[in-house]
């Protein structure tokens, strides 16, 4: 179970954000703690109010709100009673156990979780201290949580959140109503979140899924006229189901509204170019003895999914790297040569020609040398003899030198930031 705590100065933004998505079916209440009872279940406004009018006794404490996300591992799919004592015990841990609190379960994202709105403002009008509260308080409640009911550790599970949860058609009856809702749920995840430049790139993260957004072919009707309609797909791909028309979402989910988003995305996305550039560089130049298959599997397990294209014969042409890290979708030609199939196919063919067998010449291959600088080849050569002189192997540092040190971070971005240093007064 990862748990994520935010804080802000507003109640109103995360209980409206939950709230609409119960509205939309995306999410569901599931308990109402420590409200009077008639006043806790009446309406959303009163228990709104109910939390603002706690806020309201003190008038000195700027940050009021505490918004907690419990994500759970994919797969991990619980009776409402577990969630429940999952959610109680947690805020028990934080010392929130006697606050008025919200728990909603939503369903519009890959993996289960939980959303809870609560205030750090008690009934006598004292403040909560929020400080280190992650550190201090959330991550022990998240470890003895785990083992009380038998959960997926945050440490196991923190590269599969960024996977793709696909839509389970079994139970789908392949009705209207219930593809609708199942398509929904995901493209209002998926179009809110990524960026993506075109019709395929979206496509490559919606076949995680098992969606598809489909044009028809040139000589259709719908394409002529500009439509769309999404699809569910089964596990080799073939078109199941109703197809549903984008026009029918309450949502914006057309051709239309989609090709909008291109110029936004294209700019968006390019902050994180080099840190997908380096997780494959990384992954190259770790798994340099293996296959083009065996280095997309490595980067799947860093949450970089990569969508294969081929033509009709089956001959593979291009490749698409979906980023869920940082929800990113770039095609391999997007990123440069070196990342396109023959430009992967190249550099392995060439590492595994130069390769001898010691670090030392594979460092020298002519392909890998702008791959890292002079003063990390030297940090690997010379950790690399000391290896072999003290057990005679040439593997073991090089390996720990080039591979990227696995980070997660429990603590919200603002909490993260460093103070700034206050400049003395010259008198």
């Amino acid at each position: 179970m990862v748990a994520i705590i935010k804080t802000s100065a507003s109640l109103r933004r995360p209980f409206h954000y939950n709230e609409n998505k119960v509205e939309q079916g995306m999410a569901e209440l599931l308990l109402i703690q420590n409200y009077p009872v008639e006043e806790g279940v009446k309406s959303a406004d009163i228990r709104l109010k109910y939390m603002l009018k706690l806020t309201e006794l003190n008038s000195k404490t700027s940050v009021n709100s505490v918004h907690i996300s419990l994500n759970f591992a994919p797969g991990e799919d619980f009776e409402k009673e577990k969630l429940r004592k999952i959610a109680m015990e947690y805020m028990y841990g934080i010392g929130f156990e006697d606050q008025p609190y919200l728990v909603y379960k939503h369903t519009d994202a890959g993996h289960p979780h939980l959303h809870i709105v609560t205030t750090n403002i008690e009934l006598d009008g004292k403040r909560i201290a929020l400080h280190n509260i992650g550190k201090l308080k959330s991550e022990p409640t998240r470890k003895a949580i785990e083992k009380q009911f038998g959960l997926v550790p945050a440490e196991s599970q923190k590269q599969g959140l960024f996977l793709a949860k696909p839509v389970s058609i079994s139970k789908l009856d392949y009705g209207k109503s219930e593809t609708k809702r199942a398509i929904g749920n995901v493209m209002q995840h998926v179009l809110r979140n990524y960026s993506y430049t075109s019709l395929p790139e979206l496509n490559a993260v919606l076949i995680g899924y098992r969606i598809l957004a489909d044009r028809g072919t040139e000589e259709s009707r719908i394409f002529k006229n500009r439509g769309l309609v999404f699809r569910v797909l089964d596990g080799q791909g073939n078109k199941v189901g109703v197809p549903v028309k984008a026009s029918s979402f309450h949502f914006r989910a057309t051709l239309n509204a989609i090709e909008s988003k291109f110029e936004f995305n294209k700019t968006e996305r390019k902050k994180y170019i080099n840190s997908i550039r380096s997780a494959i560089d990384l992954t190259v130049l770790k798994m340099h003895k293996s296959s083009l298959d065996e280095v997309i599997k490595c980067l799947e397990k860093q949450g970089i999914v990569t969508v294969k294209r081929e033509n009709q014969e089956g001959r593979l042409y291009g490749i698409t790297y979906v980023d869920h890290r940082t929800k990113c979708v770039f095609n391999g030609s997007a990123l440069g040569k070196k990342y396109s199939v023959n430009g992967l196919l190249n550099r392995l063919k060439s590492i595994q020609k130069n390769e001898t067998g010691s670090t030392e010449s594979f460092l020298k291959s002519p392909s890998l040398q702008q791959e890292i600088s002079h003063a990390q080849r030297s940090i690997i050569l010379n950790s690399d003899k000391e290896t072999r002189t003290s057990n005679g192997s040439s593997s073991g540092l090089f390996d720990e030198v080039i591979t990227p040190m696995e980070t997660y971070s429990y603590l919200p971005f603002e909490w993260r930031k460093k103070k700034r240093k206050k400049r003395k007064q010259v008198k």
